[in-house]
């Protein structure tokens, strides 16, 4: 799940290290070196969430969280300090942070954080009365508006409709950015249950012990931290739809639990011994090869068969290249919604240069990039030189299913970094990157990365 990310910190290096980190998992990040700065920033930029440094000269993180808290109340704020301190903490806290991180802090600790606050958003605006009327007087469209005439989405909008009619579990297949979310956010919308929550959840994004509390609640004294106990989202969704991304990189332990869950409709919290039940309908997605990952023996096969009850395959931007330009039409319309920018059109030499773009982002790359074209055009029309188009890398030679390069060079640089770390040790960079030793083993052999 993206979002609008605010870093103020007038530590440089921490604050770029944050910046590239989080673009790198698709949110939309601006910094700022000082919190008059970024305060000033909040009116156009409209962030999600704002991470902030406690002690900065001039006003501190925990002024700029108040001012905040009292002028948009829904924006939520982390803070970080390098000062382990319990009065910051309650400080903090009490002003009314979402979390409270301690220095030096560790990279995907803060994405783990900011995914579960975005999850959090979502889950409390599907929990929230309908959607307000737009200004202008029309009503916000109550249902996620896929885009697309080619005749595989077709296909797709007829196997939604049939969903509508059944409880049935989905699989969303599809390369990163291709939009399988949206599917997943259409068959609850259209499906007789679209008035119970919709929760999301990216399995890659936490530890397999935080996934199972997410997911399934925890008892008092579970684990250390577990002051109280807590409701998972598969009690909390009712008969929603739990939305399991990136379900192919979770752990054999955490499978045989989901896999109860399909078969009985029951579970166990954390720590608990008596077993809970729920009537959450689950679509699961992956970029994954999963039948590649049942040969290996790291995805359990009745695990996927269960989940591939029904299949929907998402097609790559770069093979329905015919829907561009209705998708590019209807990312303006929301960019200038969500901006207040003018822009209202883009011209033809700038429409094909995106017809011809190789897309390896995809509908996510698409939206990036005409949303930073919208920032940059004085008009109310995006020309060519407003496009910021990254070149196909150099390996790229066409489509390849389930690979984005641009990305790739990116983990492998960090994967290269936490290694050195680790003094070459696979299980301690795996423990560093919060994944399974089989995942690290997994994106080391389809980044062809020669490690010893």
């Amino acid at each position: 799940m993206s979002g609008r990310i605010l870093i103020v910190d007038d530590e440089e290096g921490l604050r770029e290290a944050l910046a590239e980190k989080l673009r790198a998992s698709g949110h939309d990040v601006e910094t700022a070196d000082s919190a008059e700065s970024g305060l000033g920033r909040v009116g156009k930029f409209c962030p999600d969430l704002v991470l902030t440094d406690l002690r900065m000269p001039g006003m501190s993180g925990l002024e700029l969280t108040g001012k905040l808290k009292e002028l948009k109340p829904e924006i939520d704020v982390i803070v970080m300090t390098g000062h382990e301190e319990m009065s910051s903490a309650v400080d903090a806290m009490k002003a009314g942070a979402f979390d409270y991180l301690v220095k030096p802090v560790r990279l995907a600790r803060v994405e783990d954080l900011v995914d579960r606050c975005l999850r959090e958003q979502d889950l409390n605006r599907d929990a929230a009365e309908p959607a307000e009327a737009e200004e202008d007087g029309e009503e916000a469209p109550s249902r996620p508006q896929i885009v697309g005439r080619d005749p595989r989405m077709i296909e797709i909008y007829k196997m939604i409709g049939v969903l509508s009619r059944n409880r049935a579990t989905v699989l969303v297949r599809g390369e990163t950015g291709t939009g399988k979310e949206l599917i997943a956010r259409a068959v609850h919308a259209h499906s007789q249950h679209a008035d119970e929550p919709f929760v999301a959840v990216n399995c890659t994004a936490v530890s397999d012990t935080l996934l199972e509390s997410e997911l399934f609640g925890h008892v008092k004294g579970a684990f250390t931290g577990a002051v109280g106990s807590k409701k998972g989202y598969f009690e909390l969704a009712g008969s929603g739809t739990i939305f399991l991304d990136e379900i192919g990189d979770t752990s054999p332990d955490f499978q045989a639990k989901l896999l109860r869950v399909l078969q009985d409709r029951t579970f166990y919290p954390v720590g608990g011994e008596q077993p809970r039940t729920t009537d959450a309908r689950v679509v699961a997605a992956t970029h994954q090869p999963l039948e590649e990952l049942v040969e290996e023996g790291s995805f359990r096969e009745d695990l996927y068969f269960r989940l591939r009850v029904v299949e929907i395959a998402v097609p790559p931007l770069r093979d329905r290249r015919g829907d561009i330009r209705d998708l590019a039409a209807a990312l303006l319309a929301r960019i200038r919604r969500d901006t207040g920018q003018s822009v209202e059109r883009i011209s033809e030499a700038a429409m094909e240069r995106l017809e011809a773009h190789p897309w390896t982002g995809n509908v996510r790359e698409l939206e990036n990039v005409l949303t930073r074209a919208a920032i940059v055009a004085r008009g109310r029309t995006i020309a060519e030189d407003h496009l910021h188009l990254e070149a196909a890398p150099a390996s790229y030679d066409g489509p390849r299913e389930g690979k984005e390069d641009a990305l790739d060079t990116v983990i492998a640089g960090h994967i290269r970094s936490v290694l050195d770390r680790a003094g070459g040790n696979r299980s301690e960079a795996a423990r560093i990157m919060e994944v399974s030793r089989s995942r690290l083993r997994r994106l080391l052999d389809r980044l062809e990365m020669d490690v010893d």
